[in-house]
């Protein structure tokens, strides 16, 4: 799968990158249609501890898939984001399956 990673008003480090990349490849083996997928970094201005958002969109055949999630870290935003649209890809998955 090709994955863009855009991290906006900051520069992400490598490793962050490399965390983000591995968590999103292991959702093909949920679904391996998967066409590309775009990981949106971000600080957000909300008052408290989850300022960090990770947004996840995938493309799949005639849909388009999207979780976001805030944190107090990118590692743990990314965590949480991975396994929503896991729950997605499922469910997408079996809704082909019943068609």
């Amino acid at each position: 799968m090709k994955l863009q990673m855009h991290s906006i008003h900051f520069e992400a480090d490598q490793q962050l990158a490399d965390f983000v990349q591995q968590k999103v490849d292991k959702l093909e083996t949920f679904y391996d249609r998967i066409v590309e997928g775009e990981v949106f970094l971000k600080h957000n201005n909300k008052d408290g501890i989850d300022n960090k958002t990770v947004e996840i969109k995938l493309f799949v055949p005639g849909s388009t898939l999207f979780s976001q999630e805030d944190a107090a870290s990118f590692e743990a935003a990314a965590d949480a984001a991975v396994e929503a649209m896991r729950r997605q890809l499922k469910r997408f998955k079996e809704k082909q399956m019943a068609h």
